[in-house]
C-alpha cells in the first residue's frame, strides 16, 4: 500500500478528482473525454510544491505529463483493470482506512485529543490490584466487597505489602506497573490512575477485565525531545584488522585529548546517514527508537556538549554527544498523531457512540419488533464454543429500519453467529448476551449505512477516494506495462547494456590506507616511519598507547571524489605528504590505483533496468497517442497561462 501511495506521488499527478464537467471551458480532450480548465488548474496548483524539477513546473510540460496520465488511465480502464479482484481488494482496503476519517464525531474526537496531550505530558509511576471478573457477569457483589477489603488493607497495612499478599495469578492480580503515559493502558484505567493524586489509592472501580484499585506511586513531566550527535562503529566490519570495541575507545582518547566530535564522525563513523553531518541525527521522542540502550544514555545526557563513554547496541558501539533538548512537542504540532491514536485505542468507542447518537437524528431509524427473547431459545452452549450455526427455520421478520433499508431477525441472527469469537470459552449469560449484541448489531448497522453513502453526501471524501482509485489504476497499468515487463525482458535489458555501456563506468578509485592525526607532529612521525618502510600494525602499536591514541589507520578502496578524500589529493603510488582534510591531518599510502572502467552487467543492473523501464515507457507513450485521439484546444490554454501565472 505505502509502496503503491509513493509512486502514484513520484508520478506527480496524485489529485485527478471525479470528472465532474462544469459549465467553464475544456482545455483538452482524449477520445472524447473532455478535461476541463478547472480540473486541470486543481491539479497544476496542488501538485506544483512536489514537483522539483523546474522544467515540470511550465505549464506547457505540466500539460504533457497530464496529458500522458490520462492516456495511461484510458488504457487502463480499456484492459479493464478496474475489473480485477486484486485492484478490488487494495481499493476496498484503502476506502477502509479512508472512513476511519470521517466515520467519528470531530467534537468528542476534540476533546479526547486535547486530554491525551494532557496526559502525555506526565509519566505515572503506579501499582494495581485487580479482582477478575467476566465483563456479562450480573452479580459482581463479591468482587466488589473482596477489591473493598483489599483496598482498606492497603490504607492500613500498606499498599504494596497486600499487593504482593493477594496476588495468585488466576483470580487476583497485584501488579507493578512502572512508569506509564497516555495510551499504555485501557482507557477506564488511565483515567482512574491520572486523577488520583501521588501517595494515594483509588476508590474501586471497573474496566472489561474486573474490579482494581491503584495506588500512584510518582507522577513526572515526560521526557520531552532530544536531538543528539553520535559515532558509531559498527559490529560488522569490511575492515578485518577493525576490532569495534577498540576501534570505539581509540576515538574516545582522541576526543579526551580535544579532538572535535564533528571531525571524528566524519572520519570515522559507520553511520554513513549522520557522519558527513557530524553525526547528527534527527531529533526523537521517549520510546521512538527500538535500541533503548542508545535512548537512555541520550535522554540522561544533561548539558549541551555533553559527551558520553562509548557503549553498546544491536547496532555497534557509540559515543553520543547532546545537542539539544526540548520540553514537550506544542499541541498542534502532537495533534495529527493524536487523532490517529485515539482513533485506534479503546477511546474509539466513546467516539463511535457520540456519532451514532447523532446519525439517529439524521436517518430514519425505525426499530419494529425486537422480541429478542426469540433468541434466548436458538443459542446453545455450543455458542461459547464457536460452532453455533444460525438454524435454518428461525423467523425472518424485520427488526428495525434506516431510511429506507430494512435490517432482519436473521441479519441479526448472522450477526450473532459473526460474534461467537468474542465470547470463545465464556459462559455468558445469554439474555445479557443478547441485548449487549443487540444495541452492538443496531450501531454498526447505523454506522455501515452512514460509510455506504458517504461518496454520495461528502464531496471532500468523493475527491480523495476518485483520486486513490485512478492512482492505484495507474500503478497497477505501469507494473504490467513498464516495470515488470523491464524486469523480466532479461534479452532486452542485456541488449540495452551493450548498446550503452560507455553510460555505465567506475569512477576513477584507490586502494589506499589513511593515517589519521589531530596533531600535525604525529602525522609527520607517521610519515617518516611509513617511509622508512615500517609497517602499519607496528606503527599504530609504536604511536598508541593505553593513555593516548596519536593516530588511527583506515583502509579501503575510494572513488577519487570520495569525502573520505581531500578534493586536492595527488592520486599517485606511494605515500603523500601530509593533507588537512575534515579538520584533521592525513597521510596516503596509495597501493594501486583503479582506473575508469566499464561496470560489468551485473555490476550496473539496477541503473539499467531504470534506465530501460525509461525507454518502454516512452516507446508506449507514443504508441498510446497515436492509438487514442489528444486534442488541445490552443486558445484555452493561453487563458490558463494567463491565470496560472
Amino acid at each position: 500500500m505505502f509502496k503503491k501511495i509513493c509512486i502514484v506521488i513520484w508520478l506527480f499527478i496524485s489529485v485527478v478528482g471525479n470528472a465532474q464537467i462544469n459549465n467553464d471551458e475544456v482545455l483538452f480532450t482524449v477520445e472524447n473525454t473532455p478535461i476541463t480548465i478547472s480540473e486541470f488548474k486543481r491539479v497544476y496548483n496542488k501538485n506544483l510544491d512536489l514537483v522539483k524539477d523546474e522544467s515540470q513546473k511550465d505549464i506547457d510540460n505540466y500539460l504533457q505529463l497530464y496529458i500522458n496520465y490520462q492516456l495511461k488511465l484510458k488504457e487502463a480502464k480499456r484492459l479493464k483493470f478496474d475489473e480485477e479482484a486484486s485492484y478490488t481488494r487494495e481499493f476496498e482496503s484503502y476506502k477502509k482506512q479512508l472512513l476511519k476519517n470521517y466515520s467519528s464525531d470531530a467534537e468528542v474526537t476534540d476533546e479526547l485529543v486535547k486530554e491525551a496531550y494532557d496526559r502525555t505530558a506526565f509519566d505515572i509511576d503506579a501499582s494495581h490490584i485487580l479482582v477478575r471478573i467476566d465483563l456479562a457477569e450480573k452479580d459482581t457483589t463479591l468482587a466488589y466487597n473482596k477489591i473493598k477489603t483489599f483496598r482498606e488493607r492497603a490504607l492500613n497495612e500498606g499498599f504494596d505489602n497486600v499487593r504482593a499478599l493477594v496476588h495468585d495469578g488466576q483470580t487476583i492480580y497485584g501488579e507493578e506497573l512502572g512508569y506509564f503515559s497516555a495510551f499504555k493502558m485501557v482507557y477506564d484505567f488511565e483515567t482512574v490512575a491520572y486523577n488520583t493524586n501521588v501517595g494515594e489509592i483509588s476508590q474501586p472501580f471497573r474496566t472489561q477485565f474486573g474490579y482494581h484499585i491503584v495506588n500512584v506511586k510518582d507522577k513526572r513531566p515526560s521526557r520531552g525531545e532530544v536531538s543528539v550527535a553520535h559515532i558509531m562503529v559498527s559490529l560488522n566490519q569490511t575492515d578485518e584488522s577493525v576490532d569495534p570495541e577498540v576501534r570505539i575507545n581509540e576515538i574516545y582518547k582522541k576526543l579526551n585529548q580535544g579532538e572535535t566530535f564533528e571531525a571524528l564522525a566524519k572520519q570515522f563513523s559507520d553511520d554513513k546517514s549522520s557522519s558527513n553531518k557530524g553525526g547528527a541525527l534527527a531529533p526523537f521522542k521517549g520510546g521512538q527508537l527500538s535500541a533503548i540502550e542508545f535512548e537512555d544514555v541520550a535522554f540522561s545526557l544533561q548539558q549541551k556538549n555533553e559527551v558520553s563513554k562509548p557503549f553498546k547496541t544491536q547496532y555497534g558501539w557509540h559515543i553520543v554527544k547532546l545537542i539539544d533538548k526540548k520540553s514537550l512537542q506544542s499541541f498542534e504540532e502532537l495533534k495529527p498523531e493524536l487523532q490517529s491514536r485515539v482513533q485506534r485505542d479503546s477511546r474509539s468507542k466513546l467516539i463511535n457512540k457520540a456519532l451514532v447518537n447523532k446519525l439517529k437524528s439524521k436517518y430514519n431509524i425505525n426499530e419494529k419488533s425486537k422480541n429478542l427473547s426469540s433468541f434466548e431459545s436458538i443459542l446453545t452452549p455450543e455458542f461459547f464454543a464457536r460452532t453455533w450455526r444460525v438454524p435454518e427455520t428461525i423467523e425472518d421478520t424485520v427488526m428495525f429500519q434506516i431510511d429506507s433499508i430494512n435490517y432482519s431477525s436473521k441479519d441479526f441472527a448472522q450477526h450473532l453467529e459473526t460474534s461467537q469469537k468474542s465470547y470463545f470459552g465464556k459462559t455468558t449469560d445469554f439474555a445479557y448476551l443478547i441485548e449487549a449484541e443487540y444495541n452492538n448489531f443496531l450501531d454498526a448497522s447505523i454506522l455501515k449505512y452512514h460509510e455506504d453513502n458517504l461518496e454520495f453526501t461528502n464531496s471532500e471524501f468523493a475527491s480523495i477516494l476518485n483520486e486513490y482509485r485512478d492512482g492505484l489504476l495507474l500503478f497497477d497499468l505501469m507494473e504490467k506495462e513498464v516495470w515488470n515487463k523491464a524486469m523480466k525482458d532479461s534479452v532486452g535489458l542485456l541488449n540495452y547494456y551493450e548498446n550503452h555501456k560507455s553510460d555505465y563506468n567506475w569512477e576513477e578509485r584507490i586502494d589506499v590506507v589513511i593515517a589519521t592525526s589531530a596533531s600535525k607532529s604525529d602525522a609527520e612521525i607517521a610519515l617518516k616511519m611509513l617511509q622508512d618502510g615500517v609497517l602499519v600494525d607496528a606503527i599504530n602499536t609504536k604511536l598508541n598507547n593505553n593513555n593516548q591514541q596519536k593516530v588511527i589507520f583506515t583502509k579501503g578502496i575510494y572513488a577519487t571524489n570520495h569525502e573520505k578524500l581531500p578534493s586536492d589529493l595527488e592520486i599517485a603510488k606511494g605515500i603523500s605528504k601530509i593533507y588537512s582534510h575534515n579538520e584533521a591531518y592525513h597521510v596516503f599510502l596509495i597501493n594501486d590505483i583503479l582506473p575508469v572502467t566499464t561496470k560489468t552487467f551485473e555490476e550496473a543492473r539496477g541503473k539499467v533496468v531504470n534506465d530501460y523501464q525509461n525507454q518502454i515507457e516512452n516507446q508506449w507513450i507514443e504508441d498510446l497517442r497515436s492509438r487514442f485521439k489528444v486534442t488541445v484546444n490552443d486558445k484555452v490554454l493561453k487563458k490558463v497561462k494567463s491565470q496560472l501565472k
